[in-house]
């Protein structure tokens, strides 16, 4: 088997283009492939354009989510405070009064309680006051004690202190003593 060597001669003018790729068929193509260029460049910087611009729109649209929230946590008990002002303002009125009797003293307590659980419930707090023999709920009853009573194990003997929910969401467990198992 015999080895060949193509050679070049650097004077003969088609072995160099047919090195550099630029024969005649090349320059022949030449012409067409500009325009085909300069569309994919312009395709090209108008793509560029719109990466850069769907880039900068959502970084925007994450700057304003953020900035919404952070006014949502700063003012997300605006309502609420709003909502006690008025008992606030029962209060300082009571105490205004320098001769009041027992019985208005009790009268501007009782219009305070249903001003506060007014307030309460329009924002969403709700009393947690299980009945005597209700099942106890470990979610919304927190267990004092259990008592050996003559009703059903596990249910409500009595409670102690009322509990409170937002939204479905326990504030404070209801404090309950529990009937015992027999």
């Amino acid at each position: 088997m015999r080895l060949t060597s193509l050679s070049m001669n650097a004077n003969d003018p088609t072995s160099a283009e047919a090195a550099n790729g630029a024969g005649p068929a090349a320059a022949a193509n030449e012409p067409t492939s500009q325009p085909a260029q300069a569309d994919l460049e312009a395709r090209h910087a108008e793509l560029s354009d719109a990466y850069l611009r769907a880039k900068a729109e959502a970084e925007n649209t994450r700057r304003r989510a953020e900035e919404e929230m952070a006014k949502a946590r700063k003012f997300a008990v605006e309502s609420f405070a709003e909502s006690l002002l008025p008992v606030r303002d029962s209060l300082e009125a009571a105490i205004a009064i320098p001769a009041a009797t027992p019985e208005q003293l009790l009268e501007g307590v009782h219009a305070t309680l249903r001003q506060l659980t007014t307030a309460l419930e329009r924002n969403r707090v709700v009393e947690v006051n299980p009945p005597a023999g209700a099942k106890f709920d470990p979610h919304q009853h927190q267990a004092i004690s259990v008592v050996p009573a003559d009703q059903e194990p596990n249910t409500v003997v009595a409670v102690l202190q009322k509990g409170y929910t937002i939204a479905d969401r326990v504030l404070r467990p209801a404090l309950v003593t529990v009937s015992a198992s027999s």
